[in-house]
């Protein structure tokens, strides 16, 4: 590898992010992670108020930044969202938030979809000062790319004009092309924000596959052969090296603005982390 791909997979890997539940704490104390690592605690069905604020304070305990999700169509009620922003103001942990509209194909209450809490002007008023909204470069199963590029635009736009800064987090994906080739459109739709590109972590190749599927990211096929598996041996692991270092290729700071990393976990917060550490220690190549 030249020295160009090398830099940035330094950049790359410079401030790179991860994810975990309300159910990842044990696994987070446990893990090697560096100071100030931003860390995404997920708004999941199964887990109430009291789950997400414990693991936003485990991750400001463990040194790292906690980035609370708030999935908007999973709040019953504006004072529920006031309420949790409440208790994590009240840990100093309000100050960075990621909003998504969220699963349930019905809202639960008055939130239908991720702008509308960021117009609520809730946010601001709880001190967050930095959100976080989702990207698609793969498109979704259920949403028009006309509709996911017009509401990337409007919740940019309202972010910005609330006074609040912006970052973007993709979905994961496999294929490096699609996800610079949609970073590229954005800049020349003027959305200026940070990207953080979503990467699956080392994961068994069957639980990527079923999590790539519920996203609509690829076929199985597709997946196999971007990604070096294998689908007649799927007991084993992949880590996304060969994902990483194709990114690292092709990716342009001029051309592509400021990008970073974004790691799904799927449950395993310390193996991700572990490997993170081996390949910034020994794999750059």
């Amino acid at each position: 590898m030249t020295e160009a791909p090398i830099a940035n997979e330094l950049r790359l890997l410079s401030d790179f992010s991860l994810e975990m539940t309300g159910k990842d704490v044990a696994d987070l104390q446990q893990a090697a992670i560096p100071a100030g690592t931003r860390i995404n605690v997920t708004f999941l069905g199964n887990e109430d108020l009291q789950m997400r604020v414990a693991a936003a304070r485990a991750v400001k305990l463990h040194g790292g930044v906690p980035v609370p999700h708030v999935s908007a169509r999973r709040l019953t009620s504006d004072s529920e969202l006031r309420k949790f922003l409440s208790a994590l103001r009240a840990e100093g942990a309000a100050g960075e938030i990621f909003v998504v509209g969220g699963d349930p194909s019905e809202p639960h209450g008055p939130y239908g979809d991720a702008l509308s809490v960021i117009e609520s002007g809730a946010l601001e008023e709880y001190g967050v000062g930095k959100v976080s909204i989702t990207g698609y470069p793969e498109g979704h199963p259920d949403i028009s790319d006309i509709k996911l590029w017009s509401s990337l635009t409007e919740k940019h736009a309202a972010i910005s004009r609330r006074g609040l800064r912006s970052e973007i987090i993709t979905q994961f994906g496999f294929d490096v092309d699609p996800v610079l080739d949609w970073i590229e459109t954005a800049r020349e739709k003027g959305i200026d924000a940070p990207v953080r590109i979503g990467v699956p972590g080392p994961a068994g190749v069957r639980r990527l596959l079923r999590f790539a599927g519920r996203f609509g990211v690829g076929t199985s096929a597709s997946i196999a052969r971007k990604y070096g598996l294998s689908l007649t041996n799927l007991m084993g692991t992949a880590g996304p090296d060969r994902f990483l270092r194709t990114l690292a290729t092709d990716y342009h700071p001029a051309r592509h603005g400021e990008v970073k990393l974004h790691f799904y976990t799927f449950g395993g917060l310390r193996a991700t982390s572990d490997w993170i550490t081996d390949f910034r220690n020994g794999g750059l190549t």
